[in-house]
């Protein structure tokens, strides 16, 4: 095992990727008080160590898999830019459940301890029966998931995480492009157009981009009834499960907000995703249900309405598998998801390797999500039985002590051991020690690419310029007369070949050096080159 004392500016990559970690204290995201400065250089197996390859890496989208997709990439030690195209992150969504397998990445990724205050930890989980029977209590669920899991279960405001990874990304020198939308990828190069018209070219190019929710979040001051503002204060999770559809309530930023999900059959009409919902029908919908449910419902004003969507098992590829919320594990997946791929591309040494590394993200990830999707159908199922025998036997289950199989798979440690257990460094680590990446042979660059690989002036590296969101380099701006953007490479064969040959020195300039500039006076020189080794 290899060690090595690492300069402060590095300690935040190199922790990340395999040194040991600040604990978890008593409250989430307290400092860990054992201070560690000999971190293990994972990458580091013989006398020397090496650093991986430099990548320019293009994330699409500033979501939650986004952000988390380029924290991981940065701290491995890559260039990362980021395209949204929202002008703005604004306080949109509603709550989310964090669980371990998620909160124990959000701790290595170093996101900012405000975070952890605005997060409301609940002490104890209950189902009950539409009627509002207490099927089962769960207790001490706070100090549970911490004993068994090492990490916390929390329940946060979505935007409260993505403002939070936002920051952490650009702490870390991510660049962000807002207001930009992605009008094509060709895949080929590989680059990304935007609907402007400029041109970014990277290593690798990450995209993060049935039936029906009502999202209701509740403030603590609108309410004035002592028992729900109690149930408000004092964070714990419900869980109302009836006949076709079933409820969530929990607290939000440290019990000053109260979130409700509706989950009923989905009436959108195809094609929306979602629309400003009826609360007069929300209620209709609802009437019968537990009288605490409804008194929460009575003060709800305006109600929003989401499609929830599923698809089919992909034969290849981990590019999209949408999970319906049964289990709360769309944002914890799309955690795992950014944060294995970065991890993954921490252990490069050469770009030639970066298939390899695709490739044992598709076999890391891709079981995993097919595995939790089939779970939270399973968890609708049990929570949406019609009044019956079924309905009966899964109450009985409920009311019995907690063993598997349970019908609530939060609580079901059958379930919980391998769900929320998950560890994705734990997971990188071995498979990388059972099938290191191969070494594969230097490639040499011919003075004249093909045809389909020749870039002219307008091309830019998503990671050239200097801070701010404006880069260097030319935009294609002419039209021909159909209207499609023309290039802006010089007419004639001689022109392309010139331009193509300073494309190729444009690639070997120091990051925050390659505007056209630069660009043009290498190419001079190369050119001058090829006429005195008469190559012209």
């Amino acid at each position: 095992m290899s060690w090595a004392r690492v300069p402060a500016a590095t300690m935040d990559r190199h922790r990340f990727l395999g040194g040991p970690a600040a604990c978890l204290g008593e409250h989430a995201g307290k400092e860990s008080q054992n201070k560690v400065d000999l971190v293990h250089l994972p990458y580091a197996r013989g006398a020397t160590p090496r650093l991986p390859a430099r990548l320019d890496v293009i994330v699409v989208g500033a979501g939650l898999s986004g952000l988390a997709s380029a924290i991981a990439i940065a701290l491995s030690g890559h260039a990362v830019t980021v395209f949204e195209a929202a002008k703005e992150l604004q306080e949109v969504g509603a709550g989310l459940q964090m669980t371990p397998n998620a909160t124990r990445i959000l701790r290595r990724l170093g996101i900012p301890t405000r975070f952890w205050e605005q997060a409301a930890e609940p002490t104890f989980v209950q189902v009950h029966r539409y009627s509002g029977e207490v099927l089962m209590t769960d207790p001490a669920f706070d100090v549970g998931m911490r004993a068994k899991y090492g990490a916390p279960f929390v329940d946060v405001h979505r935007v409260d995480l993505q403002l939070t990874l936002y920051e952490r990304a650009r702490a870390l020198g991510v660049r962000f492009h807002l207001d930009e939308r992605i009008h094509s990828v060709d895949f080929d190069m590989p680059e990304v157009i935007t609907s402007s018209g400029a041109v970014f070219e990277a290593d690798l190019i990450a995209a993060s981009d049935g039936d029906l929710a009502y999202r209701i979040v509740l403030e603590l001051d609108q309410i004035a009834d002592p028992e729900l503002a109690d149930w408000v204060r004092n964070p714990s999770v419900h869980f109302w499960a009836g006949p076709g559809a079933h409820a969530v309530g929990y607290s939000l930023r440290a019990g000053k907000m109260y979130n409700i999900v509706l989950l009923v059959p989905d009436n959108l009409p195809a094609n929306v995703y979602k629309d400003t919902g009826s609360v007069d029908e929300m209620r209709e919908l609802f009437k019968d249900w537990d009288p605490i449910l409804n008194r929460f419902l009575a003060l709800v004003s305006k109600v929003d309405r989401w499609k929830l969507m599923h698809r089919e098992e992909l034969p290849s590829g981990d590019s999209c598998h949408p999970m319906l919320p049964y289990l709360a594990q769309g944002a914890n997946s799309a955690i795992e998801d950014g944060t294995v791929l970065g991890l993954l591309l921490g252990h490069l040494q050469s770009k030639e390797q970066l298939p390899q590394a695709l490739k044992m993200y598709e076999a890391l990830r891709k079981s995993r999500g097919e595995a939790i999707v089939k779970e939270a159908f399973k968890q609708r199922d049990s929570f949406h039985m019609v009044d019956g025998p079924e309905q009966e036997a899964r109450d009985a289950l409920l009311r019995a002590p907690i063993k598997a199989p349970y019908p609530s798979r939060w609580s079901c440690p059958q379930v919980q051991s391998w769900l929320y257990g998950y560890d994705a460094f734990k997971e990188v680590e071995e498979a990388i020690a059972a099938k290191p990446y191969t070494s594969t042979a230097t490639q040499v660059i011919p003075l004249f690419p093909p045809l389909s690989r020749r870039r002219g002036y307008q091309r830019q590296s998503s990671h050239s310029s200097g801070p701010g969101s404006s880069f260097e380099g030319k935009v294609p701006d002419s039209k021909d007369a159909s209207g499609t953007a023309s290039s802006t490479v010089a007419e004639g064969e001689a022109a392309k070949e010139d331009k193509a040959g300073e494309a190729r020195v444009e690639d070997a300039t120091p990051a925050g050096k390659q505007g056209a500039g630069t660009t043009k006076q290498r190419g001079g020189l190369l050119a001058r080159l090829r006429r005195i080794l008469c190559i012209e």
